[in-house]
């Protein structure tokens, strides 16, 4: 599925949010949800994201693997009162940690929806979206354009297929690759990527830091490094050019502090759509798709 091309990086984590907790059912999410009910909740979430990375350190962008284990531990601890929604939200806090980035306090208390689907993920941005369309997604969730470049830089930790970007390496244009690519640059990913070669080799969308969490992506694009077409968009564009520019600090403009910002647009992100309350469910089992 096209717009699925993000699923090794911490963004998916964001996006898999809105799929488990389908159907607006207000925001009742609060920090300190399971206090009494399920104390040891973000201490066993986040010692099986440390212990997962310690043993595979590409393991923190993934996550899916780590949501499972995390869940079958806090069944033992306190069965049927943490959901996998809320599992999701702290492992991918605490998946940004490990890689080097900073914390955020995570409001709990989201229930699972009763029905996953792939038809739930038709909305995500696509690889080849332009800025526009990425705004609209975006927009249609509550988000504005700081947190799409934000939340796109969550592709400063994972990988990506050949599959996915190849088309701008050959043929782009009538005289050649896709021209917003660094030249120099084009001959490194025809080496990885190359003609007819496999599509499903994968590469960090982070040239240089894939498994570290900074504002090296944003420094990429500025070079015409991005792996992904609607990546490198974020720099052409000059509505989202600005942000990318405020996050590598160039002169002249009000600066942000990426994993800061990063924290509150992930919040802001979780909040969306949540069922609250009695609403859909508790799994027993994060991996359960209809």
């Amino acid at each position: 599925m096209e717009g699925n091309c993000f699923n090794q990086g911490v963004f998916l984590v964001t996006l898999l949010l809105l799929i488990v907790a389908t159907l607006v059912q207000g925001q009742g999410t609060r920090v300190g949800f399971y206090s009494s009910s399920c104390p040891q909740v973000e201490s066993i979430v986040k010692s099986v994201v440390q212990s997962h990375f310690k043993s595979d350190p590409t393991i923190a962008p993934g996550l899916l693997q780590v949501i499972d284990d995390a869940k079958n531990q806090l069944e033992s601890a306190c069965p049927g009162v943490v959901s996998c929604a809320d599992i999701l939200a702290l492992a991918a806090r605490d998946s940004v940690v490990v890689t080097g980035g900073a914390t955020w306090v995570v409001p709990t208390g989201r229930r699972d929806g009763t029905v996953s689907q792939a038809s739930d993920a038709s909305n995500l941005p696509g690889f080849r979206d332009s800025v526009d369309v990425q705004k609209q997604k975006f927009s249609a969730k509550g988000l504005n354009t700081q947190d799409l470049v934000t939340l796109v830089g969550g592709h400063t930790s994972g990988t990506t297929a050949c599959q996915f970007f190849s088309y701008r390496l050959y043929n782009f244009t009538s005289t050649g690759p896709d021209p917003s690519i660094d030249p120099s640059f084009v001959s490194q990913l025809q080496a990885l990527c190359p003609q007819n070669g496999d599509g499903s080799r994968r590469i960090g969308l982070d040239t240089g830091s894939a498994n570290r969490f900074d504002n090296s992506f944003f420094a990429n694009l500025r070079d015409g490094k991005g792996i992904l077409e609607s990546d490198q968009r974020l720099w052409t564009d000059d509505s989202t050019k600005t942000f990318v520019q405020r996050f590598l600090g160039i002169r002249g403009l009000l600066g942000l502090t990426f994993s800061v910002e990063f924290g509150k647009s992930m919040v802001k992100m979780s909040n969306i759509e949540v069922k609250t309350g009695t609403a859909g469910e508790i799994r027993k089992v994060c991996s359960k798709v209809n």
